[in-house]
């Protein structure tokens, strides 16, 4: 099981806590992943990150692809890999509607299509096997509209990128796990949990087989976000994960809508999934948090003393040697945290 850590850009201003970085990447860890919502964008920190170290990888958790050409992305991808020296990895994500529609201004449309076709473009593109043509639903390359000059005409890069980047996704949706499996390298699911692996990782082993990748998940990277609070009060640590789970559960996007809210319900927790949205969505945001049950932090966070969260990666790894899990993603992990889990991992 690998490790890696998620990158806090700030809020108001960017800044980033490069020596914790830097004490990740001496401590071992594999990489460290950096999101985007409508504040700092993922890849200016992202090479920042990657100027200044020299061992640890770096990827995109995710680009949102509705704000970016599949060129563009592609334009990015092949200049961070090779500027780094093959330390990007490159996650994509579809958003949601409220970002896409409400941010970017354009029509969320269908995130499975455009998905596939974003990949399938950018491997062309990077294949460099012939100039870059698609005609598809989301992406019609050249442009051929009534609007168009006509002027132009297919392309081919000047670039000669090496074989071999990392494409991630960060589904939780059924369709989109089974996507993940066909297209992929890898998955970043917002929660895991060990005891519910199949959540995640069951759909993404039908998509694998169908594209005959293979009959088990080795290979693929299922790389969770996962939560960690150090520290002698149980309860106050788990608590402290609430706030933001009851964000995404109840309030990340509308009643019938929320792909946060069903995932909750797939990992077990259905009938906390409807009372913690019918809480937020009334404006009632510290009761939504009080109702995200303590079992459920538990099983998709590391929370507690550090000789808890060391008997709780046992159950961590055990996921990890049936092909269910790759890389942990710690979020919200201070220097001491870090040195953890990578004492107990190692």
């Amino acid at each position: 099981m690998k490790l890696g850590i998620t990158l806090s850009v700030g809020s108001a201003t960017p800044e980033i806590d490069m020596e914790r970085i830097l004490e990740a990447e001496r401590l071992g860890y594999n990489s460290v992943w950096c999101g985007e919502a409508w504040g700092t964008d993922a890849v200016t920190p992202v090479a920042w990150v990657l100027a200044r170290t020299t061992k640890i990888k770096a990827g995109t958790g995710i680009m949102q692809m509705p704000g970016r050409t599949p060129a563009l992305a592609a334009m990015t991808a092949m200049t961070l890999q090779g500027l780094s020296g093959d330390r990007f990895l490159c996650g994509l994500g579809p958003s949601g509607p409220q970002v896409v529609e409400g941010w970017h201004g354009v029509a969320y449309g269908n995130p499975t299509t455009r998905m596939r076709e974003y990949v399938a473009i950018m491997k062309r593109i990077m294949a460099r096997e012939a100039p870059l043509e698609h005609a598809g639903e989301h992406y019609q390359i050249p442009y051929r509209g009534a609007d168009a000059t006509g002027l132009g005409k297919p392309l081919k890069t000047i670039l000669h990128p090496k074989p071999g980047l990392k494409f991630y996704t960060a589904s939780i949706s059924p369709g989109g796990l089974r996507l993940a499996g066909e297209i992929a390298d890898g998955n970043l699911p917002i929660f895991y949990s060990p005891e519910a692996a199949d959540a995640a990782c069951a759909p993404v082993l039908q998509g694998w087989r169908k594209a005959g990748r293979g009959e088990t998940l080795e290979g693929f990277d299922t790389a969770p976000y996962v939560k960690i609070r150090v520290g002698d009060d149980l309860q106050a640590c788990r608590d402290s994960c609430k706030p933001e789970l009851a964000l995404y559960i109840g309030g990340m996007g509308a009643r019938g809508k929320n792909f946060y809210n069903d995932y909750c319900k797939r990992l077990g927790y259905p009938d906390a999934a409807k009372l913690i949205q019918d809480l937020f969505l009334d404006g009632k945001k510290q009761a939504a948090a009080a109702a995200v049950p303590d079992k459920l932090v538990d099983e998709i966070a590391l929370v507690g003393s550090a000789d808890r969260i060391r008997g709780r990666l046992a159950d961590w790894q055990a996921v990890a040697k049936q092909h269910k899990l790759g890389t942990l993603i710690l979020t919200g992990a201070t220097p001491p945290a870090l040195r953890v889990v990578a004492e107990a991992v190692s």
